[in-house]
């Protein structure tokens, strides 16, 4: 038998090596993640102040100049009509997504009771901190279309521990007609229906609320008392911005 040469058998080796390597072979590349986008956490506390008005699931909008929920004496937009007469934000917070000049949005879990509160989280990218608006919206269900919201508050200017509080006003969204009827009350002392696409208020848009009559000052039709009242302010706003 002929021995293979040291020189042969270093060469039949590396060729052997060679075969191995199939060029078809990938070599993969690892290339990290880009890190996340820095970002600012707030938290919308909403107190409800009425004695027997409970608030529906708040809707937050976090959004630039451009966009806005509602102007006073314009009419209601039908996702607003949706929310001031039957509680309902789903609509809105859609229609806001869908828009370009908003930011995020975030809903609460459940209807707010006199003396309640509940904090409801939304998160944006710091870039864009700069001119940024926060909206609130709720129903008082014990109401034909009242609402009440913080509207394009600015707040551009606060850093991680700033706090900023409001009190909120109620509004009339000019959609139905105020017959403090208990069929067309959507809320606990009614239990009557919510929205309804037809608008049978004269005025048809957006108005300072001018409260509720009752029975217990002389509206025997109405499906309201004297507990289901309510001045001005209707809720607190406490905006913290956590980092």
């Amino acid at each position: 038998m002929k021995l293979l040469s040291n020189k042969t058998l270093l060469l039949a080796l590396g060729a052997t090596a060679l075969a191995a390597c199939d060029s078809s072979d990938s070599v993969t590349t690892f290339v990290p993640n880009p890190a996340p986008a820095p970002t600012a956490t707030f938290e919308v506390t909403v107190t409800n102040l009425t004695n027997g008005q409970p608030l529906s699931p708040v809707g937050v909008i976090a959004h630039a100049d451009g966009y806005s929920v509602f102007s006073i004496g314009m009419a209601a937009t039908a996702s607003l009509e949706e929310l001031a007469e039957g509680g309902d934000n789903s609509a809105l917070l859609a229609e806001a997504d869908a828009d370009a000049n908003v930011f995020a949005t975030a809903s609460g879990g459940a209807p707010i009771g006199p003396g309640g509160a509940e904090t409801i989280s939304v998160e944006v990218l710091q870039s864009d901190l700069a001119g940024m608006r926060l909206s609130t919206s709720t129903m008082l269900v014990n109401t034909n279309d009242a609402i009440t919201m913080a509207n394009a508050l600015d707040l551009s200017a606060m850093r991680s521990g700033d706090v900023v509080t409001v009190r909120t006003i109620a509004y009339d969204a000019g959609t139905e007609a105020d017959t403090e009827l208990a069929a067309h009350i959507p809320g606990p002392a009614g239990g009557g229906e919510g929205f309804n696409a037809a608008r049978d208020d004269d005025a048809d848009r957006v108005s300072m609320h001018t409260g509720i009559v009752g029975q217990d000052d002389g509206f025997a039709a109405s499906g309201l008392s004297n507990q289901h009242r309510f001045d001005n302010p209707v809720a607190m706003v406490r905006i913290e911005r956590v980092n």
